[in-house]
């Protein structure tokens, strides 16, 4: 089910699962990526197994300079560069003999959750987005990363970009931490949340370049939202510590074809059991439902509660 396949973005080789179901003719395909800092491996496998078992195709990738892909130096999150890591899977999905390049989808988790909303609101073409826990504003997000450590990150974050603009190695910081450390995310849940994200093998890094820290609280990708042309599923977590659904939850109003689903569980609860059987169910039937070709036989989804559905004029 599962090949490991290469793309190129801005010269760099991206490194990506694929997942073809066994079906005949062209199939729709899910371009998925990881939040902040995250690698493939880290539970979006099991998100794309259980797609391409309900007759998705499913293409998870590492942006440049993580994980499995290339890119020098390593651990630079570069926002703009993995909105363009996106462009570029997305084309390279397109050009699959397989693929129906009319029927590509875009998930999105996390900090990628924000990305997939910006993607899809240039690329008029996407005909569906999923968007879990998703950082939509960072505005909203900056209290919860604490006084104390926004001073230090910003700190870092200036002397790296000073050194980067001398052509120095990056200055690092920890991505995730315990509560009173130095890292970005410290909350009771994060250390904790990402370890049960980690397998027994993994290239997942805990570090991230420094500069990053002074572009968070610009980022607002929840305000493309208003702007998508397709559905959008938003699923987000009422006791989120990192992006806070109430944020999330108007930004999904403002889009024209919204629908909502919430669990009363924290940011990182929604990648394992048993939030995740509902949360991949709902999402498996909601992009089942939007990427169905009336010529053809779907393979239909598990069975999902509800969604709250949000519809605007």
């Amino acid at each position: 089910m599962r090949s490991d396949v290469v793309f190129s973005s801005g010269g760099t080789d991206c490194a990506a699962w694929l997942y073809r179901p066994d079906r005949e003719g062209r199939l729709p395909l899910v371009v998925m990526a990881h939040g902040f800092a995250g690698t493939r491996e880290l539970r979006l496998d099991a998100y794309a197994e259980r797609f391409a078992e309900a007759g998705l195709g499913a293409l998870l990738f590492d942006y440049r300079h993580f994980g499995a892909s290339g890119g020098e130096p390593r651990q630079l999150l570069d926002i703009a560069k993995q909105h363009a890591d996106y462009d570029a899977a997305i084309a390279y999905g397109r050009g699959l003999d397989w693929v129906d390049r009319d029927r590509v989808a875009l998930f999105g988790s996390s900090f990628s959750g924000g990305h997939v909303l910006a993607v899809a609101a240039q690329d008029r073409r996407i005909a569906a987005v999923v968007s879990q826990c998703p950082f939509t504003d960072g505005l909203a997000t900056l209290p919860k990363l604490g006084v104390a450590n926004i001073a230090r990150m910003t700190l870092a974050g200036i002397r790296d970009q000073a050194g980067a603009l001398a052509g120095r190695a990056p200055r690092y910081i920890p991505a995730v931490g315990p509560p009173g450390s130095f890292a970005v995310m410290t909350t009771p849940d994060a250390e904790p949340g990402i370890k049960a994200l980690i397998p027994s093998e993994t290239r997942w890094e805990n570090r991230v370049a420094a500069r990053i820290a002074l572009r968070v609280a610009s980022y607002r990708p929840g305000r493309a939202a208003a702007k998508l042309a397709c559905p959008v599923l938003f699923c987000l977590c009422d006791n989120d510590s990192l992006a806070p659904a109430d944020t999330a939850a108007k930004y999904a109003a403002a889009a024209p074809r919204s629908e909502v689903k919430r669990y009363p569980v924290g940011h990182f609860e929604i990648y394992v059991d048993p939030t995740w059987q509902d949360a991949v169910a709902v999402q498996t039937e909601f992009l089942v439902r939007n990427l169905r070709d009336d010529r053809e036989t779907v393979m239909a989804a598990e069975p999902a509660a509800p969604t709250d559905s949000i519809a605007q004029p």
